[in-house]
């Protein structure tokens, strides 16, 4: 890794950060470049220095030197953030983790597992899968790592059974920013005793620390799955079965909605068959070979009575991936609908009862703007994300703006919350006092003014100044 560039940095700072970490430190315009930004479209700013770290060691003494010289530190997991959280908007110094990647430890008895930052989600199951367990939150793509999945607070499709990393992430590891390197948690499945540090730091977005080690609970690969695709006349019919089946108690795995817009991009790019251009949901449930069929003759039952039809079953690996390979693929397949246009994702949550206010709003909202924006969501737990389709026009960014403003404001006004699962960063800041209020926002900020007094730790992101 040569170095091309001069930096901003304080003199001597790489000779020092060189000492222990060789030529893993690196001023090179094009890694530089590649930790510039995120899958997003907020505008990129290249670090000073990237540095690869390898042990929660060299992540605790590169901070103590950013300390002491009030440098900024942006960690940085897989680059996949929808919100500019990995854009280090002060320049300073990217830590990327990527490169921690082991499997710690697993116990089968009790069902844990202790990974290192960088490991990601698809790494983790490969090796967990002759064991019988599996590790069930999934994002969406296999790309992000578990350390980034902690910082955002993540979910996705298995949320509504399974929970998200606030209930899966069970201890941490974390570097703070002084070079400190504190344990939080542990493996018992509950504990009384002092803060909960490790809900503190899980969606905390690398502002109070970087997380090196994570404890997560795991669950066994269940007997039986069964999956299932249901389209409907109207998105208000669809939205109606979601909130029909999650009030009558169902256990469903996933439960996710995709309007028509999306339902035809989706159709397109994963050359899904048989399905037509109207709202649908995608189905899955996990269980004993009994209860699984009972799970999904109650659910197509309940769709049946909202003018649900066109019921395909897949309990086949093979076509039970295809089908959720294509929902994971949704947000390439809105920007294939419309090529040359950038992509903005919602990720407005509500209540379930307000679902049907908040979708048809939106789509109410949409069809003023005069953009493409198809709906999918995890709405099993009222979120759903927008795609708002971005024109390669002059007004283009900023009228996509607009409308996801408006389909924010919405959700709040229903007892929602700006994000349900891709976090703050940079681009849902704004939305942070009229959601939580001044003053719990007060405290927000004077936990981070304690933990990171010389403010180094990814700055700029969820606080406006």
């Amino acid at each position: 890794m040569s170095d091309t560039a001069t930096t901003r940095l304080p003199p001597g700072v790489i000779d020092a950060a060189r000492g222990f970490l060789g030529d893993r430190i690196t001023t090179n315009a094009g890694l530089r470049e590649h930790h510039s930004h995120g899958q997003d479209t907020q505008p990129p700013v290249m670090p000073d220095a990237v540095a690869f770290v390898e042990t929660t060691e060299e992540v605790g003494k590169l901070l103590a030197l950013c300390h002491a010289e009030r440098v900024p530190v942006v960690p940085w997991g897989a680059g996949t953030s929808l919100e500019g959280h990995v854009t280090p908007v002060r320049g300073g110094i990217t830590l990327d983790l990527s490169r921690m990647t082991r499997v710690l430890d697993v116990s089968q008895p009790d069902m844990d597992c202790r990974v290192e930052a960088g490991v990601t989600r698809d790494q983790l199951n490969s090796h967990l899968r002759d064991l019988g367990l599996f590790f069930a939150v999934d994002p969406g793509t296999s790309a992000c790592t578990i350390g980034g999945m902690c910082a955002t607070r993540a979910s996705g499709t298995n949320a509504v059974r399974y929970g998200t990393m606030r209930e899966n992430a069970m201890g941490l590891t974390v570097a703070l920013a002084d070079g400190r390197v504190i344990r939080t948690g542990g493996r018992v499945r509950k504990s009384a005793t002092g803060y909960d540090l490790t809900r503190l730091f899980v969606g905390s977005e690398g502002t109070l620390g970087v997380i090196t080690e994570i404890q997560l609970r795991l669950h066994g690969i269940p007997e039986a799955m069964s999956s299932a695709t249901c389209q409907f006349p109207t998105l208000r019919d669809a939205v109606e079965t979601v909130i029909a089946i999650m009030q009558t108690g169902i256990p469903v795995a996933r439960m996710e909605l995709l309007d028509e817009v999306q339902m035809e991009a989706c159709i397109a790019y994963s050359k899904l068959e048989g399905l037509e251009r109207l709202p649908g949901l995608f189905f899955e449930f996990h269980g004993t070979a009994a209860s699984v069929k009972e799970q999904a003759q109650q659910a197509e039952e309940i769709a049946r009575g909202f003018d649900g039809s066109g019921f395909r079953w897949a309990t086949d690996t093979a076509e039970r991936n295809r089908l959720w390979q294509a929902r994971h693929d949704a947000l390439w397949a809105c920007l294939a609908l419309k090529p040359g246009h950038k992509g903005i994702a919602t990720d407005a949550i509500v209540p379930i009862s307000r679902l049907n206010e908040a979708i048809l709003g939106a789509k109410e909202d949409i069809a003023a703007s005069g953009l493409t924006a198809p709906i999918v969501g995890h709405v099993g737990d009222g979120n759903f994300h927008t795609v708002i389709l971005v024109p390669p026009e002059p007004d283009g960014l900023a009228r996509a703006w607009e409308l996801d403003k408006k389909i924010v404001a919405r959700a709040l006004d229903l007892g929602g919350s700006c994000s349900g699962e891709h976090g703050v960063g940079i681009g849902k800041r704004e939305f942070l006092e009229r959601e939580h209020g001044p003053d719990a926002l007060a405290v927000m900020y004077s936990v981070k003014q304690a933990l990171d007094p010389r403010g180094i730790m990814n700055p700029g992101k969820i606080f406006l100044n």
